[in-house]
């Protein structure tokens, strides 16, 4: 068969380039998650070429995507080498973060704020099925993995709860296993939200990231085991360091 370039067309099957650059972007954003490059050195252009059938020009363009991510540095007589390894971070189970990266490097929290709230805000006070005006414990920590920040975790805690925590070692431990402890009983669900959003600038400061640059915006409200509401947490992590991962089974049709 008889490959045939046109200008701005990947010479298979006469797909736009730019579209397969973005597929084979995709392909290899999924292995780097992965680990499948362990020594974090990418093929050469023409290896990845043969790998995933792919021109030269949709594999360099495809490169490109990458760099600009900042997933990725490409260095003349070094090659192509992944920037920061990014972490799976398990969204089927209710699990903190340090616990997700046990065995992944040297984790520690920065304690930037810990203390008694005399009013919590009203909206945080309805998401923990609280009286309008009652306190509680606000906790703010910058997660730091190997080193470099991951994450800046904020939690509102109900005051029952959040006073043990506050006695707890928040440097050296996960807010999970405090509560735990705290409530002398197991934590039993949590209602999960994500977004994607451009971190503002003090929150890109605090992260060692540009104003802007896209982060993970994760709402999570903890419930005890018997369905009380204790822990109410924002937290934003770096999306150049972070796969959120979930394994899902198809059920039947959802209840309204």
């Amino acid at each position: 068969m008889t490959r045939v370039t046109v200008s701005g067309m990947d010479h298979h099957g006469g797909r736009p380039r730019a579209e397969r650059a973005r597929e084979l972007a995709d392909a290899l954003r999924q292995q780097i998650t992965d680990d499948v490059f362990a020594d974090g050195v990418l093929p050469d252009e023409r290896d990845l070429g043969r790998r995933f059938g792919a021109s030269r020009n949709a594999v360099r363009d495809a490169l490109a995507l990458l760099c600009e991510e900042g997933l990725i540095v490409r260095r003349r007589g070094v090659g192509t080498t992944v920037l920061l390894p990014k972490y799976g971070h398990g969204l089927d189970r209710l699990t903190g973060l340090a616990e997700e990266l046990t065995g992944r490097g040297t984790v520690t929290n920065e304690v930037r704020v810990a203390a008694e709230v005399p009013v919590l805000p009203a909206a945080i006070a309805a998401r923990l099925e609280l009286p309008l005006g009652a306190g509680g414990v606000y906790v703010e920590r910058l997660r730091w993995l190997d080193g470099l920040p991951l994450s800046l975790d904020t939690s509102c805690l109900t005051l029952d709860v959040g006073r043990a925590v506050l006695a707890g070692d928040l440097r050296d431990r996960d807010v999970f296993s405090l509560i735990e402890e705290a409530a002398g009983a197991r934590l039993g669900r949590a209602e999960v939200a994500v977004h994607a959003v451009n971190a503002d600038p003090g929150t890109a400061r605090l992260l060692g990231i540009e104003p802007g640059a896209a982060v993970f915006a994760l709402e999570r409200l903890t419930r005890l085991a018997d369905g009380r509401p204790v822990d109410a947490e924002s937290i934003r992590i770096r999306a150049d360091r972070m796969a959120l991962r979930a394994t899902l089974h198809r059920g039947g049709p959802r209840t309204p």
